[in-house]
């Protein structure tokens, strides 16, 4: 019984023993076969792409797997760049991520010259750029051209496609000799169908954000668009029939109808395109959804159809005929959270294009009207000959108060407008005139008004009120009758004529313009708006003057106020050109005193510069310098200074974001005469400390009137030529350099009369004769002023120049001795009259010598020292 049941034991367990077996060997196989085949089909993906593209392709490398699309093998190939040659060297065709292909596994074992089956294929992650160049060339024509007997050669690959996908794809389309561009964006398209058919359906899902630039004008941006379609699909005769679908432009949404066939080398269209339904909602259903809100919550009467038809062939010199037609008639919208509605609304517009050449297309506005409350406004015009020399010609007429705007539109303008637009204006161009400046041909007529207009925003500092202004269509220039403006503290009022306007609008052409610009009150801070940044680690933009003005204005105001200043009576004329602001002739009265300068202001390239020629009259010393950061860094000590001056400043160099200057950039020169000023040194811990160290020196008292100073500044650091300086009768002479940095070095030489050292000296030079006492009529003393403004420090050389005047008395003594004979040598040492020759000799030696037995030479050279060093010594406190 025992031996019995371990048979079926060992029955099944070889059974699991050679299932595991064989299941392993699969696995194996599933996982090895892939890198057996991997070399093979590197060699037929490169084999197909020499033989039949004329470009240079690129990818990383092959992947090969029989899990990702089970039970089809999968071949990836990863980072695919089709790049074309000449005449299109530099652009790319087609590039991918990733491009797989799926086929049966028993593909996979045809010789590389049978051809290799697809069933399904799939790109992520790419672009494809269709190029076309002046020469009308196109970039997409790489296929290499073949021999007739090559053309029945085996394809590398043949499709029996059942399905594909395009995930996060770009397709752009470029014209470089019309400058037109067409950008699809974020591309998802999915495709099933059988192509083992000769006629198959096809059923599709597209999603993509459509682009769409002419003549360096933007029409559409990141448009919505999608289509859902089974298409038609006859391939034997090349042609493509739209049966149920639907499509939508953002939330607009269109049905299709006809095809489009592939003859020869030409597109054969016939094609009818409409709104579903004629429901007003359409129009606003082609606004993006941020603008047109919830179309749930909008009560609307009347009609709006979109119909279209596309019909004819394209060829290289030929498009289909078209015509697209926009209509609606009395019809009104409400929003049902906005008080007001827009009613009488009628809408006649179509594109045409009769002929299929392109030249003929052209545009008609027949009407547009819609009443606001009581306010009508009205426009028509047309627009031909668009890609040649498109001749525009439009009117508007009518008024809108632009309170109502936000009443009746939930626009995303965050702060409410005011005020009343009246117009009433017409225009009749051509391109090629704007373009050549022929504005003779431009014909304008009527006139724009606006009252009462009121705007707060962001981007304003304070809410800004046009009382009025008055706007002139003429044929050459716009005239601006009157401009009547406030804002917080401040008016302006401008008048003036802007030329080239359409090449401005058209061109990118510079905007010119002369004006005459005056205000009573002209508060800067009232025009400059806070920043709103609240993230410190983002970059601010710097003030940029616009490139396109090339205006000029001629400026008066009675009051200028920039950051605490008062400018009085400003007048001058500020040129705008190039980036730049050139002023010219500017006046203002300021600090009690005038300025008249000229210079620029540019923000060319990336840091924004300036250079300016000041001359000040009788400005106020410690008004200009304390306030103005600029000045009190190139004279810190001016501030202690209360007078008048008069001075010429040359000055260049680099701007701050805010068009402050960057002290650190900055050179020039600054010349200055000072007028019936005085000192005051307690502003001053330098001024202060020299005062407090100089015993004989009251700074307060230093007769400054007429002084002249020259500073040059340069890389942060200021030099001060050496200025002589009076204080009663002592000789004073300062130079040196500070910095930016509140550092400071600076030299100062008193020249100090002997009468300051005391009666030894002054009867000891008595004893010399005139003609050697006029020798030592001063005391030259060194002093160093160093540190910084905030700590200074100060020294002299005062035990040098104590050891050099009394050598020098010593000197003149001696030799007025040895002049005056021997009797009167006596004299002078103490009227010894002993006719000893020996200690006469004796004391001329210790005279001469300084010896410490002589005690009253001793006591004669101490008191010329104490009377020295006293007058360098910390004054006591009284």
């Amino acid at each position: 019984m025992i031996k019995k049941e371990k048979k079926p034991r060992s029955l099944v367990f070889k059974i699991a023993k050679w299932s595991s077996i064989t299941l392993l060997v699969i696995l194996l196989a599933f996982v090895s076969i892939p890198f057996l085949f991997k070399d093979k089909i590197v060699e037929i993906v490169s084999k197909s792409i020499n033989k039949n593209i004329n470009a240079t392709v690129t990818f990383k490398e092959t992947n090969l797997s029989f899990f990702k699309n089970f039970p089809l093998a999968s071949l990836t190939v990863n980072n695919v760049v089709v790049a074309n040659k000449a005449p299109f060297l530099g652009d790319t065709l087609f590039s991918t991520k990733e491009l797989s292909m799926s086929m049966k596994i028993t593909e996979l074992f045809k010789s590389s010259e049978e051809a290799i089956e697809l069933k399904s294929f799939s790109s992520k992650n790419g672009q494809i750029n269709i190029i076309f160049n002046t020469d009308d060339l196109g970039n997409y024509d790489v296929a290499l051209k073949k021999d007739t007997a090559d053309a029945n050669e085996p394809a590398s690959f043949s499709l029996n496609i059942q399905d594909y996908q395009f995930e996060n794809m770009r397709f752009m389309y470029l014209d470089r000799s019309s400058n037109m561009k067409m950008q699809l964006d974020s591309i998802y398209h999915y495709g099933k169908g059988n192509f083992a058919k000769e006629i198959l359906d096809l059923d599709t899902k597209t999603t993509a954000k459509l682009s769409f630039d002419y003549e360096n004008t933007n029409f559409f941006n990141n448009v919505n668009v999608s289509l859902n379609a089974i298409l038609g699909i006859d391939l034997k005769n090349s042609k493509f029939t739209f049966k149920e679908n639907t499509g939508y432009i953002n939330q607009l949404a269109l049905a299709f109808d006809g095809f489009i066939q592939l003859v020869d080398e030409t597109q054969l269209y016939d094609i009818n395109f409409k709104t579903p339904t004629s429901d007003f909602k359409n129009l606003l259903a082609l606004l993006p959804k941020q603008y047109s809100g919830d179309l749930n919550a909008i009560k609307t009467e009347g009609n709006f159809d979109l119909n279209g038809v596309i019909k004819g062939v394209l060829s290289d010199d030929r498009i289909p005929a078209f015509d697209i037609s926009f209509a609606s008639k009395n019809a009104m919208f409400k929003y049902d959270d906005l008080p007001k509605s827009v009613q009488n609304i009628y809408i006649d517009s179509r594109i045409i294009n009769k002929t299929g050449i392109v030249k003929d297309t052209y545009i008609n506005l027949n009407q547009l009207t819609f009443k606001i409350d009581k306010d009508v406004f009205a426009a028509n015009g047309t627009i031909a000959d668009i890609t040649t020399n498109a001749k525009i010609n439009l009117a508007a007429k009518g008024t809108i108060n632009l309170a109502n705007i936000g009443k009746v539109y939930p626009a995303p303008i965050q702060q409410e407008l005011a005020g009343i637009l009246n117009a009433d204006i017409t225009t009749n161009f051509d391109m090629n005139s704007v373009e050549k400046g022929n504005y003779e041909n431009i014909k304008n007529a009527g006139q724009l008004k606006v009252t009462d207009f009121k705007y707060n925003g962001k981007d304003v500092a304070k809410p800004f009120y046009i009382k009025k202004t008055a706007i002139t269509f003429n044929t050459n220039t716009i005239t601006l009758n009157e401009f009547d403006a406030k804002t917080g503290d401040s008016d302006i009022s401008i008048t003036g004529n802007l030329e080239n306007f359409y090449g401005f609008i058209f061109k990118d052409q510079e905007l010119k313009g002369n004006f005459n610009l005056n205000s009573n009150n002209f508060k800067v801070s009232d025009f400059l708006a806070a920043d709103a940044t609240t993230d410190k680690k983002e970059e601010t933009s710097s003030i940029k003057i616009p490139a396109f003005l090339d205006c000029k204005f001629n400026a008066t105001a009675n009051t200028v106020v920039y950051d605490n200043i008062n400018l009085k009576n400003v007048s001058g004329t500020i040129y705008i050109k190039d980036e730049a602001v050139n002023l010219q002739n500017l006046k203002t009265d300021v600090f009690g005193g005038n300025i008249g300068f000229t210079g620029k202001v540019s923000t060319k390239g990336k840091t924004s510069s300036f250079s300016m020629d000041l001359n000040l009259k009788e400005l106020n010393i410690a008004e200009s310098f304390g306030t103005l950061d600029m000045l009190k860094a190139i004279a810190p000590i001016a501030k202690t200074i209360e007078g008048k001056m008069n001075s010429t400043i040359n000055v260049a160099g680099n701007l701050n974001d805010d068009f402050t200057p960057d002290l650190k950039t900055i050179t020039g020169n600054l010349l200055g005469q000072l007028l019936s000023t005085k000192i005051n040194a307690s502003n001053s811990k330098a001024l202060s400390l020299l005062g407090d160290k100089v015993a004989f020196l009251d700074v307060n008292k230093i007769n400054l009137d007429k002084i002249t100073g020259y500073f040059a500044f340069e890389n942060g650091v200021v030099t001060v030529k050496p200025i002589p300086l009076k204080y009663q009768d002592i000789g004073i002479e300062i130079g040196g350099k500070h910095g930016f940095d509140n550092t400071m070095n600076y030299d100062i030489k008193f020249d100090v009369p002997v009468k300051y050292l005391g009666t030894e000296v002054t009867n000891l030079i008595a004893k010399l004769s005139p003609k050697d006492a006029e020798k030592i009529t001063t005391l030259p003393v060194r002093a160093n002023l160093n540190g910084s403004f905030s700590s200074p420090s100060f020294s002299t050389n005062i035990k040098d120049a104590t050891a050099s005047f009394i050598k020098n008395l010593v000197e003149q003594q001696k030799q007025s001795l040895v002049n005056s004979g021997k009797d009167k040598l006596l004299n002078l040492i103490g009227g010894d009259t002993t006719k000893d020759s020996t200690k006469t000799k004796d004391k001329l030696i210790n005279i001469l010598t300084g010896d410490k037995k002589d005690s009253t030479k001793t006591t004669k050279e101490d008191k010329v020292k104490d009377a020295i060093n006293g007058l360098f010594k910390k004054k006591k406190n009284n």
